[in-house]
């Protein structure tokens, strides 16, 4: 239980939630594990990157500006697509040249909250993961010394990496001035938050049947628990491996632990409606599809995490549970692109 629905349910998750921990490849016992459904906290700021309005806007700028990648194709935005819940609506993102990457481009809302970034974890910051993709040859496939220099000739970013920190255009400036822009990012007052905070009338009757499920027969809630619906953990569930790569081992390539072999990131489901398709191969198109997933207690392959098991969810309570999931989308669905220096 995680919120107020009865004591015998919140024995039994506060329960289930300690098996869970000790069963995950990547959890560790001195984590400490927040089940509560909930309205988001502050947006964490680090202080090495504080946030204020001119380097908000900077980055928003580097944000959309296909200028970072190698032949001036390929932005943030090209596969964090605003409309698209900041995510990328095809299967399998591209890149300069029309390269075609392994998995699905994960949501770049509500990513202030994540613990590590990418579904593999491999950034530990928002700074680290915005000159990622830059350098990736795969995604724009530029050296920061490319972009550096690209951006010193633009004389609107001249002036605007000077008056935000004060020194010429650089790579931590472009790390730092992205973050800030991502940090933005929060999808927020949905239906579900509006609901706790009060409004009756904020859930359909079938949306809050779908809340029950979520937190109980579901068990949707051992993973996607939190305010941002994330347990921030890495999980392999068994999800069919499609696309170019023989193999995703996931979390497996950054940690070596062969516990973390195709364990992926539990992704947020704030304004998941919006996200699709879903899964790092992007392989559901639908909601729906990703219940019968789910349902059937994903595919049987060796090494899945031991809570993964048949649902027996009837047509009606997986239309509930899709409901809900809908009812999390917040007010954040789309943004015009600004106009570039």
């Amino acid at each position: 239980m995680i919120l107020q629905t009865g004591r015998h349910t919140k024995a039994m998750f506060l329960v289930a939630a300690g098996l869970l921990l000790l069963m995950s490849p990547s959890s560790g016992l001195s984590e400490e594990t927040t089940l509560a459904l909930g309205q988001l906290p502050s947006v964490p700021i680090p202080s090495h990157n504080l946030q204020f309005n001119s380097k908000v806007e900077l980055g928003k700028l580097l944000f959309f500006d296909p200028r970072l990648s190698k032949d001036d194709s390929v932005s943030c935005a090209s596969c964090h697509v605003p409309a698209a819940g900041f995510a990328d609506p095809r299967q399998f993102s591209l890149g300069v040249g029309g390269k075609q990457g392994g998995r699905n481009a994960p949501s770049a809302m509500n990513a202030a909250y994540n613990h590590l970034q990418f579904w593999d974890g491999r950034a530990g910051s928002l700074e680290e993961q915005a000159l990622g993709p830059i350098q990736n040859p795969i995604e724009m496939a530029e050296t920061l010394n490319g972009v550096v220099t690209k951006l010193s000739r633009v004389k609107v970013y001249q002036a605007r990496f000077q008056a935000v920190f004060g020194d010429d255009v650089s790579a931590d400036g472009i790390a730092k001035a992205i973050a800030a822009f991502e940090r933005t990012l929060i999808s927020t007052n949905s239906p579900f938050d509006r609901s706790i905070a009060g409004d009756k009338s904020a859930l359909s009757g079938s949306a809050q049947r779908g809340l029950e499920l979520f937190q109980g027969k579901a068990r949707c809630v051992l993973c996607h628990n939190g305010p941002n619906f994330t347990d921030n953990k890495f999980h392999h569930i068994g999800v069919p491996q499609t696309g170019p790569l023989r193999e995703d081992v996931g979390r497996y390539a950054v940690t070596k632990r062969e516990a973390d072999r195709r364990a992926f990131k539990t992704p947020s489901l704030r304004s998941v409606a919006l996200t699709a398709p879903y899964m790092h191969t992007g392989g559901f198109k639908t909601l729906d599809e990703v219940v019968d997933f789910y349902n059937g207690g994903g595919e049987a392959v060796p090494g899945k995490d031991a809570f993964m098991s048949a649902l027996n969810l009837t047509d009606q309570e997986k239309k509930d549970l899709v409901e809900f999931m809908n009812s999390l989308t917040g007010e954040l669905t789309n943004m015009a692109p600004p106009k570039l220096p």
